[in-house]
């Protein structure tokens, strides 16, 4: 099922800077302005020259009326779950609902340990994935109280509150074959990058996820599918797409193009873009990227309904 025929949105990456926050502020304004559908910021809590994401949420939350906004993606081993409940549910409230849930179990392990959190096992980045997202969900999901007695997580009599504006989807940034299993199981969206999964490997993860989808006795359209790209833009021709390579640049053609292929060819439906906070790109992205990507999506599936 390379195009799932979900609306195709698109977003911004944003790393949240201390140093430049008055621009990275400025900039998620002018994003909600153009009329992007999501901004996600990255989340390491560890590095001292960033700011708290949850934090910058709020603030971006607070200064626009209708973009959305998710961490790409939070780290749960140093986000515990119910704590990260409440933070999602009060961000979502906040927000009139423009709050998702980008997560992940951690990575930089040395740093997380530093910080006063735990070294985990693969196995263990798992399961707290596993049993995080039962907690979360529980919450989410209106539960009067909530107990959890895992491996990781332990849990006995907590009552969750307050309640979000809608129902926060749970996006997993994960890349192995049991964490792409769980994300069919049991998530609501998948968030790789392409510096990480080029879209040929993309595809044999989408497979992964779909099957556990349907083992689940759930439908895999409804897992959403964002791409992280970092690219750059030039005035280069076309060139041929080359879906073993984790970067891209092109001029907006090829940009149209590529992005058109991921769509209906790989199957993601949402792009976040990792490209400077410069107001000039953002809007040519906005205004001849954006719309033209839609529409060469639109004509393919329409055409593709037609001949079935």
């Amino acid at each position: 099922m390379p195009d799932y025929g979900r609306p195709i949105e698109f977003g911004i990456f944003l790393e949240p800077a201390a140093a430049s926050f008055a621009t990275i502020l400025e900039t998620i304004e002018l994003i909600d302005e153009l009329g992007y559908d999501w901004i996600g910021i990255q989340d390491h809590p560890y590095n001292r020259a960033q700011l708290d994401t949850m934090t910058l949420i709020a603030m971006g939350l607070a200064r626009t009326r209708q973009v959305g906004f998710f961490p790409d993606v939070a780290t749960l081993s140093l986000r515990p779950p119910a704590m990260l409940a409440n933070q999602a549910a009060t961000l979502d409230l906040l927000g009139n609902g423009r709050f998702e849930l980008g997560l992940g179990s951690g990575a930089y392990w040395d740093a997380i340990v530093a910080m006063g959190g735990p070294r985990r096992s693969p196995g263990e980045a798992w399961a707290s994935l596993d049993e995080a997202i039962d907690i979360l969900r529980a919450a989410f999901d209106g539960a009067r109280s909530v107990s959890h007695d895992g491996q990781i997580y332990q849990i006995h009599g907590w009552r969750p509150g307050p309640a979000p504006a809608h129902r926060i989807g749970i996006w997993l940034g994960v890349y192995g074959p049991r964490a792409l299993g769980l994300t069919g199981r049991k998530a609501d969206g998948w968030v790789p990058s392409l510096a990480y999964v080029p879209p040929v490997a993309a595809r044999a993860a989408m497979e992964k996820i779909d099957a556990a989808a349907v083992a689940s006795e759930r439908n895999p359209a409804d897992i959403r599918r964002v791409y992280n790209i970092w690219g750059g833009f030039t005035d280069a021709p076309p060139v041929p797409i080359d879906e073993t390579s984790g970067e891209f640049s092109g001029a907006p053609d090829a940009w149209i193009a590529f992005l058109t292929h991921l769509a209906t060819s790989v199957g993601f439906d949402t792009f976040v873009l990792g490209v400077p906070p410069d107001p000039a790109l953002l809007r040519t992205i906005a205004i001849e990227i954006v719309p033209s990507v839609r529409k060469a999506v639109g004509q393919i599936r329409a055409e593709s309904n037609s001949n079935a």
